[in-house]
Order: C-alpha cells, then sequence, then structure tokens
C-alpha cells in the first residue's frame, strides 16, 4: 500500500520561508521520478517542481530562484523549500509519484 504524507505546511508572512517534506512508503521510492502540485483556492491544480530519480530539476517559472525541490533516497522522503513566499503562493500542497498522491499541506502567505 503506498502512502504519501506530507507535512510543513503553515501561515508565514511575505518573505518567509517553510520546507515541505513528503514521506514515502510502500514504493521503491529510487526509482520513481516526484512532483509536488499545488492547488489555490478556486483554481486547477498547477505543477511546481518535479525531480527525477538521478536529481535533475524543473520549476514552473513562478517559483523559479525561490523554490528547491530535493530528495533523499534513504530516507524515502521528498523536500520542498519555499523561500521569497508570496501572496500567490498560498495552497494547498500536493506530493505526487506515479499514479499516487498525499492529503496535501496547507500553506498560507499573508500578513
Amino acid at each position: 500500500q503506498v502512502q504519501l504524507v506530507e507535512s510543513g505546511g503553515g501561515l508565514v508572512q511575505p518573505g518567509g520561508s517553510l520546507r515541505l517534506s513528503c514521506a514515502a512508503s510502500g514504493i521503491i521510492f529510487t526509482i520513481y521520478p516526484m512532483v509536488w502540485y499545488r492547488q489555490a483556492p478556486g483554481k486547477q491544480r498547477e505543477w511546481v517542481a518535479s525531480i527525477t530519480s538521478d536529481s535533475r530539476t524543473n520549476y514552473v517559472d513562478s517559483v523559479k530562484g525561490r523554490f528547491t525541490i530535493s530528495r533523499d533516497n534513504a530516507k524515502s522522503r521528498l523536500y520542498l523549500q519555499m523561500n521569497s513566499l508570496k501572496p500567490e503562493d498560498t495552497a494547498v500542497y500536493y506530493c505526487h509519484v506515479a499514479k499516487w498522491w498525499g492529503q496535501g499541506t496547507q500553506v498560507t502567505v499573508s500578513s
């Protein structure tokens, strides 16, 4: 049974930072590309960043230079370091691999 459990969300002021984590179980973590998505209220789910099994990364233009995706294969964990956060980054952030999704973690950027 595959499980993806996100954590690390919360309320942060504009300009602040958060680090999201996704703990994966039930899969051979090392062979899969991993992806972060987000969904803001009233909007469609949006791809944010992805990382291949050999740690090549890609980002949506709106987060380039501010967000960093990484993975720890030994711990089966995916991370998203988010810096210089903006109100428009407010969303539920989801971890995704193959056909599986986590439950999401809320990130709210507000003063």
